[in-house]
């Protein structure tokens, strides 16, 4: 099985109108509401590709039972908490997307408690675990890093998708893969060449790192006992245009579904399989909601995108 984990989940709310005027008065063509989060999104890539999946995470209030409405055909195991999830609000033109994020409710220590219990529970060999997204307001290293440990007790791989100060405290309890987009990278490391940044988590204690680069594809990263480090990179062979948003939740999606399907070596899993979250990545651009993916699309890219060892970073 796999278990994905959203710490601060949404309910996406999305405001559609021929034209924003701020600090006017504006007539909303249409509203549409979407269960959102990177987790959710990934739990919901899992789900269409035909993946076992549960997703879980902390949720609250009135928003919180509104999202779990909407992601009723997903197999579900929220830690419940009294504050109200957050909302996203997107307001959508012909010309801009503009979004507003609310920062989620705060989350106690024993609501962490329960979410490693949950996650000691539900996984075992074999399994994979998925931490995606931002963290609840106040969390802090340690809760992040208890939810690892967890799923590595039970022999379960990690793959985490965060950001900052997280992105080190995840590489630091051992995850299997950590997979930040460039932006995120060089913050959470201060490097700008991207093979030292991904260097850095690996000296930290992951055992690999894919990084995305929006058009220029992905590479991968691998420490391999003291030697220098394994590279790999892909790219799509054809410029998808669309909706960018879930385009590193579909490459967290095809890498955990990758790790539960092969025993492998993560080396051998990553040579093979970094292609398959890059046509995953351009099929979920193509759809225009975060969580879906055009599954032509991904077949026709899946044949022509090739994984080739070394890097190049421009």
């Amino acid at each position: 099985m796999i278990l994905t984990i959203t710490p601060n989940p949404a309910l996406d709310v999305t405001y559609h109108l021929p034209r924003a005027q701020w600090g006017e008065v504006n007539r909303v063509e249409t509203v549409s509401e979407t269960a959102g989060g990177k987790g959710v999104n990934v739990a919901r890539v899992l789900h269409r590709l035909g993946e076992a999946v549960a997703c879980t995470g902390f949720l609250g209030g009135d928003t919180g039972d509104r999202l779990r409405a909407l992601l009723s055909d997903v197999d579900q195991r929220w830690v419940l908490i009294p504050s109200p999830t957050r909302r996203t609000t997107a307001v959508v033109d012909a010309d801009t997307t503009t979004l507003f994020n609310e920062p989620g409710p705060a989350v106690s220590e024993s609501a962490w408690e329960r979410l490693c219990a949950l996650t000691a529970d539900a996984v075992g060999d074999g399994d994979v675990v998925t931490v995606s997204g931002s963290m609840p307001p106040g969390t802090g290293d340690e809760a992040l890093a208890s939810v690892v440990g967890a799923a590595r007790r039970r022999g379960a791989r990690i793959v985490v998708d965060t950001s900052g100060p997280h992105l080190l405290a995840a590489a630091r309890a051992g995850a299997t893969l950590l997979k930040p987009n460039h932006h995120e990278l060089r913050a959470a490391t201060g490097c700008d060449d991207l093979a030292a940044g991904a260097q850095r988590l690996l000296d930290e204690g992951a055992a690999g790192v894919v990084v995305s680069r929006a058009e220029a594809g992905m590479i991968a990263l691998v420490a391999d006992s003291g030697r220098p480090q394994r590279t790999w990179q892909a790219r799509p062979v054809e410029l998808v245009h669309g909706n960018p948003t879930g385009a590193g939740d579909a490459a967290v999606a095809a890498l955990a579904r990758a790790l539960h399907r092969n025993e492998r070596p993560l080396p051998d899993i990553l040579a093979e399989q970094l292609a398959d979250a890059v046509a995953l990545s351009a099929a979920a651009v193509a759809r225009p909601v975060a969580g879906e993916v055009d599954l032509d699309m991904y077949a026709r890219t899946r044949a022509s995108v090739v994984a080739s060892p070394g890097l190049d970073q421009h």
